[in-house]
């Protein structure tokens, strides 16, 4: 498939020219970003089944310029539960902007099925299905287990949950479905003992998901947090603790210091996308009156955020530690996604309606500007009038014009935080 991005390739880069330094931040002239937040895509590939012998939806994962129609991937299927709990996340932020919709809620609803019909008996998710509905139980990336789209169906359902709790048999089965996930996220997450690694000479956290999964702690601190807000359970505060000091520990330089805060996101990688961080630690910080995540999210907020303005974005790179400072092994500048503009807006927008700090808010629209052109192809990647939110840039030239649902909805995601601010 031309262009078509897997989903365990990194993303991503941006390149708006700025002048900054770690509090000023002058806007661009940028296009402004519509009002109109489109679902017509993002409904093209939205698809109701039968499913398990329940009412069910699904998000086809690609389609492909110019027809847009679903496209199923021979490896690993036509739709999958990482791309069905974001869409969940996604249809919860439109009804919280925009109040309660009948067809909304009701996508909500048939969604979270397709979530809980693909809980796997040890407790994990199984991630994609094929079109005649079978389960994929043998990709590695559809492989029931504590991964992405394990922990992205905890936020999910958690989103899910207080628009859904009037259906008692729905009610009782996020929350039996929630239990059995989090009873294995405890085993398995090996918060017991805060051990490192040195890694080309950088200080590793060990304990987290996939061992060394910054990005991956991140995105399990905000299902854990939503958890928290619901039942008081304990457990979750003990768990988004040493998650949030194993994310602090991955942060790596300063205000003056190369990588400028910057949060590693696997060992000492740094990717754009899913690079959830600095939201995550902000939305725990504040819910649970931790200035210290607070603080370490604000750090590459204030330092890092503008230096990628400034110097332009990068998919990726590389560092190491040598004598006494970081370098740069090596670093990529290309694709760039949506998914890896989205985390940055949550972070900069969250950060905003926190400090109510104008450099914040300016930093928020310059990266969600991205969207409507201000980006390396000077090419408007979202459509207001389709919806379409093309799969990336590929370089300085050259656009991949498919449009598959991680695309379509991180960029609904990208307006809805606009929306908010508006409030």
């Amino acid at each position: 498939m031309a262009f078509q991005f897997h989903r365990t390739i990194l993303f991503y880069s941006l390149f708006l020219f700025i002048s900054c330094s770690k509090t000023e931040v002058i806007p661009l002239a940028v296009t402004p970003l519509q009002r109109e937040v489109n679902l017509k895509h993002f409904n093209h590939l939205y698809k109701e089944i039968d499913f398990k012998g329940k009412k069910a939806a699904m998000i086809c994962i690609y389609s492909e310029f110019p027809a847009y129609e679903p496209l199923e991937d021979p490896d690993e299927g036509i739709s999958c539960v990482d791309d069905v709990a974001r869409a969940v996340i996604m249809l919860t932020e439109y009804v919280n902007v925009y109040g309660n919709d009948a067809g909304a809620l009701d996508k909500i609803k048939k969604l979270t099925e397709f979530v809980l019909s693909m809980q796997n008996e040890n407790g994990y998710f199984n991630n994609f299905i094929f079109w005649d509905k079978t389960v994929n139980t043998w990709h590695p990336t559809s492989i029931a287990k504590l991964d992405w789209w394990s922990l992205r169906a905890l936020w999910g359902l958690e989103a899910a949950y207080p628009l859904l709790k009037n259906d008692v048999d729905m009610k009782q089965r996020i929350e039996q479905s929630i239990v059995k996930l989090k009873t294995n996220i405890k085993r398995d997450l090996p918060i017991g003992s805060f051990t490192t690694e040195t890694i080309d000479g950088i200080e590793t956290p060990t304990w987290l998901p996939q061992k060394y999964a910054s990005d991956q702690a991140a995105l399990l601190i905000i299902g854990l947090l939503k958890n928290y807000e619901r039942t008081s359970d304990n457990d979750n505060l003990l768990m988004i603790d040493a998650l949030a000091k194993g994310i602090m520990l991955a942060q790596k330089g300063d205000a003056n210091n190369y990588p400028h805060g910057v949060f590693l996101s696997y060992k000492n990688q740094w990717h754009a996308y899913g690079n959830d961080q600095a939201n995550a630690l902000l939305k725990a910080g504040i819910a649970l009156n931790k200035k210290e995540y607070i603080d370490s999210a604000l750090k590459e907020i204030d330092n890092f955020y503008p230096k990628l303005l400034q110097s332009g974005f990068a998919e990726g790179f590389f560092i190491d530690f040598k004598g006494s400072n970081y370098n740069e092994i090596s670093k990529t500048k290309f694709p760039q996604i949506a998914y890896g503009i989205r985390p940055i807006v949550s972070a900069t927008s969250e950060a905003y309606r926190y400090s109510k700090n104008n450099n914040h808010l300016t930093l928020t629209k310059n990266f969600a500007a991205w969207l409507s052109g201000s980006n390396d192809a000077g090419t408007a990647i979202y459509n207001y009038d389709s919806g379409i939110c093309f799969d990336g840039i590929v370089s300085a030239s050259q656009v991949n014009k498919n449009s598959g649902a991680e695309s379509t909805i991180e960029s609904l995601l990208v307006l809805l935080e606009m929306e908010k601010l508006k409030q």
